[in-house]
């Protein structure tokens, strides 16, 4: 029977670059050692690069920290990230020893080659004392602490520049704020930097835009003013950049937006789907690039989500046409890179595990790195909405009755679907179905479907989630209506409190990184100051808005649960701070409601899908502890409290 531990033997791909020749790509691959004793195991990722060509895949490094590769521009030499803190180094790809090749006391990030190959650009907290606030922390910007990196000190990281030749590195440039992005102008004139104008921009996460010379002189700012996810200037002067206008923040969906002609207009938006992959899955160790890439003047390669899958497209920013590069209805492109000559991705579906794709051609085995887990399908379930036809999956393994489990995912603007879900897989082996779907707020159904979400938390969501789990258990006999758990996590989290605080239907609960307390929330998230208004058009510092506020926290309403509930959360999680789970869990003790809290140190809200990987396993083992508890799997399983 499959365990949790299939974690450790996994193999995950990630950050696959396309050579200049379109001929080869460089890739990180990613295990899990023991880096402890016999008796005090201590499980942890290693990453390496590896080289695929027409003659095989190879490794290139064979340190731990190896990873971020990028080819210079006549494909002799990858600049890579080692260490921790992390600093670049070269590696000849004709032979020879990787060189260090930067000292800096903050690590550095987003290395970028100069078109003509004489310089790197990056970014670094270099010249700041990060030991400075051991004696106290300062804050004076609303946006001081973020998910994943923690505290924010007011100095930001710096571009920077090494010359590849001299392996001289000069700061070039000091933004008052955070850099979102940046490129290289291919013309070599300088450097695109996406960085906010002001700290209202930057409390938000937008940015405008200006180009930096390698003289260190800021040019003119371009106004843009949402938020960046990617940018990719043109030689002509033309700015295309993956990203998402206004104040709405991400309850837009992102698109590609050209700048040209003093003006900038949406090049994608016809189509109704947004750019990017934005289907969720937990396989994903590592970067997943995903910036838009130039193939001629007029050609654009890039991500695009549709449902519950993704794949690249190409775009002519002349007419708008579309066509699929490579896209199946039931797949997921993770990430990828591109050019004229070629395209290295990062291929996937709900029971094939990761692998990295060069020009059509397979060139990673990692599947056969599953061991006893046995990854099966998925069934499509539909259901209907105010908006049309609702779809979700069902997965299982055997036919016997089984448990089945709503598991809802976070957000609430991304979507589940065709991603790899080793969660998933694990639960289904040990006898568990696991119904998941997109409501109403989820991506890849169109602007309509998100903005019918709009303010109505706890409403129309939930209703779509449980006409889907309905719809599941009609169609599927072998699912056990007295055995049923509801499950998510993020804004999934809040559904599973919200609607164990409205119905009784469900026989077991968890709730991972979960919101229970609205008005809390906003002052105490690293997104909180700005996003209940573009989630739902309220503000807890408004009088008038706290009243709703309440009335949507599942808090209000936790002396009507009944369900057992397991919760878990990461210590260092500033997205959905652990005081919301804190919230949660004294309201159900005070009421005698079966909990138990899990908390885990040193993770943060990326826990289930890039944590630590002893803590990954731990947090499964919960899950599974939990659900034998009180929904039992197997056929001779009887229902408790049913």
């Amino acid at each position: 029977m499959a365990q949790p531990e299939s974690l450790y033997g996994l193999l995950f791909p990630s950050d696959p670059q396309v050579s200049p020749d379109g001929q080869r790509a460089a890739f990180v691959l990613t295990d899990v050692h023991d880096t402890g004793t016999k008796e005090r195991p201590a499980m942890r990722y290693r990453a390496r690069l590896h080289l695929a060509d027409g003659h095989g895949t190879r490794p290139l490094t064979f340190g731990d920290t190896d990873r971020a590769p990028r080819w210079s521009p006549d494909g002799t030499t990858l600049a890579f990230l080692r260490g921790q803190p992390a600093q670049l180094h070269l590696l000849p790809l004709a032979g020879g020893e990787a060189e260090k090749v930067t000292d800096l006391p903050g690590s550095v990030g987003d290395a970028q080659w100069s078109p003509d190959g004489e310089h790197l650009a990056f970014l670094s907290g270099a010249g700041r004392d990060e030991h400075a606030d051991d004696e106290a922390r300062v804050a004076e910007r609303l946006s001081y602490r973020f998910n994943g990196l923690g505290w924010r000190t007011d100095v930001c990281r710096a571009v920077h520049v090494l010359n590849v030749r001299t392996r001289e590195v000069r700061t070039l440039h000091m933004p008052p704020f955070e850099v979102r992005d940046f490129a290289w102008w291919p013309d070599g004139r300088g450097l695109l930097l996406a960085t906010a104008s002001d700290e209202a921009q930057d409390a938000r996460g937008h940015a405008d835009l200006v180009t930096v010379t390698l003289d260190g002189t800021p040019g003119e700012t371009v106004a843009w003013g949402g938020s960046v996810g990617a940018l990719a200037p043109h030689a002509d002067g033309r700015i295309l950049l993956l990203g998402r206008p206004g104040e709405r923040g991400f309850v837009t969906d992102p698109h590609l937006h050209l700048y040209e002609d003093g003006a900038w207009r949406a090049v994608d938006a016809h189509t109704d789907r947004p750019a990017g992959n934005l289907v969720g899955g937990d396989s994903h160790v590592g970067a997943m690039p995903g910036r838009p890439a130039w193939l001629d003047a007029h050609t654009v390669a890039f991500l695009q989500t549709r449902g519950g899958a993704c794949g690249v497209a190409q775009l002519d920013v002349r007419s708008g046409a579309i066509t699929d590069r490579v896209f199946h209805a039931e797949r997921v492109v993770a990430g990828f890179t591109a050019n004229a000559n070629g395209i290295a991705h990062l291929d996937e579906s709900a029971s094939d595990f990761p692998e990295v794709v060069l020009n059509g051609q397979r060139v990673t085995q990692n599947a056969a790195r599953l061991g006893d887990l046995s990854p099966v399908a998925p069934a499509r379930v539909t259901f209907g909405t105010d908006l049309g036809e609702g779809e979700g999956w069902v997965l299982s393994s055997g036919n016997g009755p089984q448990p089945a489990l709503l598991s809802i995912h976070g957000g609430p603007h991304t979507a589940y679907g065709h991603a790899f879900m080793h969660e998933f897989q694990v639960f289904a082996a040990r006898g568990y179905a696991v119904c998941y779907s997109n409501p109403r707020g989820s991506v890849g159904y169109g602007q309509a479907f998100v903005d019918d979400h709009h303010g109505r938390w706890g409403t129309v969501d939930a209703a779509d989630l449980l006409a889907f789990f309905d719809a599941c258990l009609a169609r599927f006999p072998h699912l056990d209506r007295a055995r049923t758990g509801v499950m998510g996590g993020s804004y999934g989290g809040f559904m599973t409190n919200w609607l164990t605080s409205q119905t009784d239907r469900f026989h077991v609960a968890v709730t991972d990184r979960c919101i229970s307390n609205l008005i809390s929330f906003q002052g105490t998230s690293d997104i909180g100051p700005w996003f209940w208004q573009a989630e739902l058009g309220l503000d807890a510092h408004t009088a008038a808005d706290v009243d709703r506020l309440w009335q949507m926290s599942p808090l209000k309403h936790a002396g009507n649960v009944r369900t057992p509930t397991l919760i878990i959360h990461a210590e260092e999680d500033h997205r959905c701070p652990v005081e919301q789970g804190e919230q949660w869990f004294t309201a159900l003790k005070a009421r005698g409601v079966p909990v138990r809290f899990v908390r885990f140190p040193g993770e943060d809200h990326e826990l289930s899908r890039s944590g630590r990987p002893d803590r990954r396993v731990r947090r499964l083992h919960e899950y599974l502890r939990w659900l034998h508890t009180y929904v039992p799997a197997g056929a001779d399983a009887e229902p408790v409290g049913a």
